[in-house]
């Protein structure tokens, strides 16, 4: 049986990289999706390809009208709202705190903080009028586990673990669920902002040293959390964080 049969979904940052995984893992589940991205035509693209229970929507997430009119698109294609994965997010240049640039540190902060307030005010009445939700929010190891190079984004992605906690505790009488996973690095769009040096088997060979498993993570191991943490199977665990980072954060 597909595990989240009859649930409806948004998938934001869904054009590529782990909210493509995410989205169609869900597809593939039995849940009908919205793909919502900043990059229009690859929504678009990404929809096409996971048939008649996905449609493709372009938005900016830090940009509230444009969330309000993601919500309205699930509800009027699909008739609801019951799982949002805020997965859509930013970063800055591996390199020093005092070289990242005020554009730079607005940009991370709107895309990965902001955004979740947006989609909350937006989501929680129309997962209201379901009986209750699932938001799961991609946060990342470098909120618990902070590294030099990435302190900005590092504090984004700390708010984000808060944030999720926080939401679950007072979302919790709605009946709706808020966890969030913490992805190491991975194979994704993002990969060389992240490493801040050229993508190389050499320097790749730095960052897995650091992953006792022995690999970055794959858009298919961030999915493969997502579809837990939205299935009913987890209807007794919010507010947790959760590491997909082959026990780097261990």
């Amino acid at each position: 049986m597909n595990r989240l049969a009859n649930k409806i979904a948004i998938v934001t940052g869904a054009a590529s990289g782990f909210g493509r995984g995410i989205a169609e893992a869900f597809a593939r589940e039995g849940a009908r999706v919205v793909v919502a991205d900043l990059n229009g035509d690859g929504a678009h693209s990404v929809a096409a390809s996971l048939g008649d229970g996905a449609v493709g929507f372009q938005a900016d997430v830090t940009r509230r009208a444009d969330v309000e009119a993601m919500v309205a698109a699930a509800e009027e294609n699909f008739g609801g709202l019951d799982i949002l994965v805020n997965n859509a997010g930013a970063t800055h240049k591996n390199k020093s705190l005092l070289e990242v640039s005020e554009e730079e540190f607005d940009l991370i902060y709107a895309v990965n903080v902001k955004s979740l307030y947006l989609t909350t005010l937006a989501a929680v009445p129309a997962m209201e009028r379901r009986g209750g939700g699932a938001i799961v929010n991609t946060a990342s190891t470098a909120g618990v586990r902070p590294r030099p190079g990435l302190t900005w984004y590092n504090g984004s992605k700390g708010a984000a673990i808060t944030l999720t906690k926080s939401l679950a505790a007072e979302l919790a009488p709605k009946k709706i669920r808020v966890n969030a996973i913490n992805p190491v690095i991975g194979e994704t769009g993002l990969l060389e902002s992240f490493m801040g040096q050229p993508d190389t088997p050499e320097n790749r060979a730095k960052f897995v040293a650091t992953i006792p498993l022995g690999r970055m993570s794959r858009p298919s191991d961030i999915a493969n959390a997502a579809v837990f943490l939205a299935e009913d199977a987890s209807e007794f665990i919010t507010g947790v964080a959760i590491e997909v980072d082959g026990g780097h954060c261990v």
